[in-house]
């Protein structure tokens, strides 16, 4: 394997991996902070990658998106928590709604966090090209991971927070597009659509994350 290989997979992959963990652990620790310990008890409140492995989603799309030179993401297994065990206090829909927000969330303080470290490393701290575009890496990764997930289609994190707004009145209709909900963003990926939702407000986010560093700085 090329040294030109190498450092791609180091400064594209390693950020793609570490984001998802910590997406995903987000989850498991929203959830168990509000009564649940599933995720405890499974072994997946730990930023160990191996118990989060997808091999498909988090080796091998990350792997062939970088070698086709288009934007890298990917998941890692979903981190499972059964709301029944919420605290007696905790309404099952809105902490239900909590738990899927803490991913994106987690995102972006990752790529809030990357963007100070790449000012200031560019501002202060002369370094190969390469530790910049790694920094830049985890900004860019983070922030379409988010945004990403926030799309309300079902299995994707947004159908969970929408679904802690909707009246239960509303409850067959989302259940209907949660059976459907994998197609959906299947056809959307393959027809570009899901980027034109995604690309404006990462364009946006992305400029914003490292402006106001510069501003700081």
């Amino acid at each position: 394997m090329g040294f030109d290989v190498i450092s791609k997979i180091a400064i594209w992959l390693v950020p793609v991996l570490f984001s998802i963990v910590i997406h995903e652990v987000a989850h498991g620790w929203v959830a168990y902070k509000l009564g649940d310990h599933t995720a405890k008890s499974m072994g997946r409140l730990t930023l160990n990658p191996i118990p989060h492995i997808d091999p498909l989603g988090t080796l091998v799309l990350p792997l062939f998106l970088l070698i086709l030179g288009g934007p890298v993401f990917g998941w890692a297994k979903p981190v499972p928590f059964n709301p029944q065990n919420f605290h007696p206090h905790v309404n099952i829909r809105r902490g239900s709604m909590w738990v899927a927000l803490a991913g994106p969330a987690s995102n972006f303080i990752l790529a809030f966090i990357a963007s100070f470290v790449l000012v200031f490393l560019r501002k202060f701290i002369p370094l190969p090209a390469a530790a910049y575009t790694f920094c830049g890496a985890f900004v860019g990764i983070n922030l379409f991971l988010a945004l990403l997930n926030l799309v309300p289609i079902p299995p994707l994190d947004g159908s969970k927070i929408l679904w802690g707004f909707l009246p239960p009145k509303y409850d067959h209709y989302f259940m209907m597009l949660e059976r459907y909900g994998f197609f959906i963003i299947v056809i959307l990926l393959g027809s570009g659509a899901l980027s034109h939702i995604v690309l404006p407000p990462f364009k946006f986010l992305f400029s914003l994350f490292l402006a106001v560093p510069q501003f700081l700085f």
